[in-house]
């Protein structure tokens, strides 16, 4: 959309027009649009695709097979504990809002979780796999709800403030969620909501840079999450949780969306569209992390559709979320002179 604005007076006149549909946005956030607008009245934008993403899992060797579920716009994967499940993000129809839908990924059954005409997004798993706490733009932002999986009862509020929120982690004691929210002047940062007593939110990370996205250790003593601090993109990092001490940084070339293996003895992260795994060694005050090795490379990850992958409890399964081939090509779309369609 774009409106007239006089910038000697900050004041906007005319109304707001159309200037081009459809294009490519991070659906978690309805953010970060495939669009560039020039000084000289030429905008360039990506068409989003609709329906054109495909789940595949890769061996360590990425030898992939397609799970042959339905094409869709899957969006922040998640699977449960004890690697049966998959927790995702979909839209019903095209274009309409997001549910929370399940996969049983030995069926290759989609269940639809969620039904409330606001969009869910993202969502994480309790340790035993009988619950999920998962975000919501039912009240205007995005807070935080759960709900049982075996219950067709009522989903409930879990925490609501002003910020947009989204669930990442949810410690194996079950004492802990780790989120991550977006601040006026700080962008995403991380939270810990403790999920007991007052339910008082601790900041874990809150810096002028991004962090968004992370996971607790399966021990629950670390936190693993990627950041652009550095100012070269975004690297990831290890911190004690609850702390004190300081971080130790895991990727040198570019890091994003770590997994934890289930025992600790390994950490997963994507770099220049390759896979990459880290041999972890930790104890109660110590943090040790191997060089990282590249594991596979990964064509077409869905970057944009949030988490785009999530690890097999034994680290040895990889379940991603690709854009298939038609929808990698989605053509560019120039517009000239786009001003002039603006009312006065």
């Amino acid at each position: 959309m774009a409106q007239r604005f006089d910038a000697s007076r900050w004041t906007l006149s005319g109304e707001a027009m159309p200037v081009a549909e459809q294009v490519a946005v991070n659906v978690a956030l309805a953010s970060g649009g495939a669009v560039s607008i020039s000084q000289t009245s030429a905008l360039v934008y990506q068409t989003a695709a609709t329906g054109l993403f495909h789940l595949v899992w890769f061996n360590r060797e990425g030898k992939q097979m397609d799970l042959s579920v339905d094409r869709a716009d899957y969006g922040d994967l998640q699977m449960s504990p004890d690697g049966a499940y998959a927790a995702t993000s979909v839209p019903q129809n095209p274009g309409a809002t997001r549910d929370i839908a399940i996969l049983d990924l030995a069926r290759v059954i989609r269940t639809r979780f969620t039904f409330d005409a606001a969009d869910e997004f993202a969502s994480t798993w309790s340790p035993d796999g009988k619950r999920l706490v998962f975000n919501s733009r039912r009240n205007g932002h995005l807070d935080l709800f759960q709900k049982a999986l075996t219950s067709a009862g009522t989903e409930e509020v879990l925490f609501a403030d002003g910020l947009d929120k989204s669930p990442l982690s949810w410690s194996r004691d079950g004492r802990f969620i780790l989120y991550t929210a977006v601040g006026a002047t700080t962008g995403s940062d991380l939270y810990v909501l403790p999920l007991s007593g007052d339910r008082k939110p601790i900041t874990f990370v809150q810096t002028p840079f991004n962090e968004p996205f992370g996971q607790f250790s399966p021990d629950g003593k670390w936190i693993a999450y990627q950041s652009n601090e550095g100012g070269r993109g975004s690297e990831v990092y290890v911190a004690p949780f609850p702390g004190p001490g300081g971080k130790v940084q895991v990727s040198t070339m570019g890091g994003s969306f770590p997994r934890w293996r289930r025992d600790g003895k390994e950490i997963f992260y994507l770099s220049n569209n390759q896979l990459m795994a880290a041999s972890v060694e930790a104890s109660a005050d110590r943090f040790d992390i191997g060089a990282a090795r590249p594991l596979f490379d990964v064509r077409n990850v869905a970057v944009g559709r949030r988490v785009p992958y999530d690890v097999a409890p034994d680290g040895a399964r990889f379940l991603f979320n690709l854009r298939t081939e038609e929808a990698a090509s989605e053509p560019f779309q120039l517009v000239v002179n786009w001003p002039a369609t603006l009312k006065n």
